[in-house]
């Protein structure tokens, strides 16, 4: 083989991989980029020319800017409430022999089995003014009324929770597998107690689990649909299901691609900062 050939050799083991990123995903990008900037039509998804009319209407309402802070915020809490569960499930199921551990792991990958349009439907089933959980708490006695447990953020934030909690809990169990036992046993026979000895050997360790399954989460809570669009309602909105009413009940492409994109470079901003700001905190240790 020639040098020229060796040279070659690896650009042609990743064109594939190039190929399938720049036709399924940089080229859909560009298009929402050109959309965004379309004219808005009358029965039409565009008119001729371009305009930056659809940013400006996205930053001057403030609907929309209120609806981005509250998707920010239900994607900040489903990620948090998701860490703090699944960490707890990621630990037993990597460090200890369980007898069903088969079984735990098979109840983890559970909800990735079922369709998330019949999970987000069992929750309204749960969480409704007639649901299980409030008939419940009415029969023994426990409320008067029925608490308000869905067509809020509350609502979607739990279905959310249990719909991707797997994704937090899979590169956490990954991460924690890898952490050698006689590196935290090392660290208590010289003095450090258990909290320290997590704090200090755990949790940096387990920190490329934590971030992926951080991010994961967090991508997968911004642009939700079927969750938020069932336990919501009409009464809380998040930018994912307004993109899909501006562009398939009201026709609105432009201004769709608009908030599309906003989406996407919010969500992307904040997964920046996160990597960025925890890899500064880990390497300071």
């Amino acid at each position: 083989m020639s040098l020229r050939a060796k040279s070659l050799k690896p650009f042609a083991l990743i064109a594939p991989a190039v190929l399938l990123l720049g036709v399924f995903l940089v080229l859909p990008y560009i298009n929402i980029v050109v959309m965004s900037l379309r004219n808005p039509g009358s029965g039409t998804p565009y008119a001729p020319g371009f305009t930056l009319s659809n940013y400006l209407r996205l930053f001057a309402d403030s609907f929309y800017l209120e609806q981005t802070a509250n998707t920010l915020m239900i994607g900040f809490i489903t990620t948090f409430a998701c860490l703090l569960l699944g960490f707890p499930v990621a630990w037993q199921l990597a460090k200890t022999q369980m007898r069903f551990r088969g079984l735990a792991y098979g109840l983890v990958l559970s909800p990735l089995l079922v369709g998330i349009v019949i999970r987000s439907y069992g929750w309204t089933i749960l969480l409704g003014n007639n649901g299980m959980i409030n008939r419940t708490l009415i029969s023994f006695g426990l409320i008067d009324r029925p608490l308000g447990l869905m067509y809020n953020s509350l609502g979607i934030v739990i279905a959310l929770v249990h719909v991707f909690l797997p994704f937090m809990i899979l590169p956490l169990m990954s991460a924690l597998q890898g952490i050698d036992p006689s590196i935290e046993a090392a660290a208590r026979s010289l003095g450090a107690g258990r909290v320290t000895a997590f704090r200090r050997i755990i949790l940096p360790l387990a920190m490329p689990g934590i971030q992926a399954g951080c991010i994961l989460v967090f991508v997968l809570s911004l642009s939700a649909y079927v969750t938020p669009s069932l336990i919501g309602g009409l009464r809380v909105k998040t930018m994912a299901v307004s993109v899909v009413d501006a562009l398939v009940d009201t026709f609105q492409w432009p201004f769709g691609s608009a908030m599309a994109l906003m989406l996407s470079l919010t969500g992307a901003m904040m997964v920046l900062l996160f990597a960025r700001l925890t890899r500064m905190k880990w390497k300071a240790n």
